[in-house]
């Protein structure tokens, strides 16, 4: 175990520094001057050139990127061209909205998933099966951003049962901040008024992000369970008279969440990072919005700030993934 995660801290600058450098290339081949972009279509020469010199953008480009990496590497993130805020502030704030958006979404997923790969398995190639099939499928065949469309368009605009995008009821106090979360921070401050309504605001979003998470989890978990139930400790168990409930539950359960355990931390990183469209469609204030408005302005600094935080933290979650599948499966851990 200690030699897997030496290894793996090891290996994790590597990472960011190469995520770096093709983040810094790819930002810059796309043309267009951001510079010009941020101080507006009416702006003198000498004015463009005195905020490309305020920003370094006038220095080569190597040096530009080492100027970057040195000011990170003592926590400056640099500022937004665009918004002229601290980017490490706003990486802050957004980022919370996104956590608490991936959090809730996985947690549904979860309860979803489960018992529907358990029905699935436990009623092999019948309606129950079929149903448990039809939605995993069905949940990636259609594209998320459609999806929350046309439940903007029921619940939101016809029904008026929830609201059409944002975070909280502009019309409302802002609750405060503690953690950044909304249903935490509402919790904390015993405001269940807007608990309630930061929750009718998260219903749509975390829905659309959780049916990845329902879609994989119950490929997975029931694939994995129609494997083990073939196996000879399971028919020992049964030969002696153990209750299918008990046999479900604890052995094949136990055994069959090993795997999913693992997809876990990709499904994390994926929906910390692959959220835009959700957030975008349904105007959610979190990091993948954050980025995406400032890839659309050519705004530098967001960008490569947003893509080394989102990659610090996928790459975080897959060392405690891998590290939690090696408690689970100790013989994982004696061959590492």
């Amino acid at each position: 175990m200690l030699r897997f995660l030496a290894r793996r801290l090891l290996i994790i600058p590597v990472i960011l520094i190469g995520l770096s450098l093709i983040t810094f290339v790819v930002s810059r081949l796309v043309p267009g001057d951001p510079v010009k972009l941020a101080a507006g279509p009416q702006a003198r020469p000498e004015q463009i050139e005195k905020l490309a010199k305020e920003f370094g953008m006038d220095l080569p480009l190597p040096q530009q990127y080492l100027n970057y990496m040195a000011g990170l590497f003592q926590g400056n993130w640099g500022y937004s061209i665009s918004t002229k805020r601290e980017v490490g502030k706003d990486l802050l704030t957004y980022f919370a909205a996104t956590l608490e958006l991936t959090i809730v979404s996985t947690l549904v997923g979860l309860l979803v998933g489960i018992p529907l790969a358990i029905v699935s398995a436990r009623w092999r190639d019948r309606w129950p099966d079929h149903f448990s099939r039809l939605i995993s499928i069905g949940s990636v065949s259609i594209p998320v951003f459609w999806i929350a469309i046309v439940l903007q368009i029921i619940f939101a605009q016809n029904l008026r049962l929830l609201p059409v995008g944002g975070r909280f009821d502009p019309r409302a106090t802002y609750p405060a901040t503690y953690t950044g979360m909304l249903l935490v921070d509402t919790l904390i401050a015993g405001n269940f008024q807007a608990f309630g309504t930061a929750l009718r605001y998260m219903i749509l979003p975390a829905f659309c992000q959780s049916l990845l998470v329902i879609a994989v989890v119950t490929r997975q978990l029931r694939g994995d369970m129609l494997d083990i139930v073939r196996k000879d400790f399971v028919l020992v168990a049964r030969a002696n008279g153990i209750p299918e409930r008990i046999i479900w539950s604890r052995y094949l359960m136990k055994n069959a969440l090993i795997a999913t355990v693992s997809m876990l931390g990709f499904l994390i990183g994926f929906e910390l990072g692959g959220s835009v469209l959700i957030e975008y469609v349904l105007d959610w204030p979190g990091i993948g919005q954050y980025a995406l408005k400032a890839a659309l302005l050519l705004d530098f600094q967001p960008i490569m700030g947003s893509t080394l935080f989102i990659g610090c933290v996928v790459v975080l979650i897959n060392l405690i993934t891998d590290m939690l599948y090696r408690v689970v499966d100790p013989r994982i851990g004696m061959n590492s």
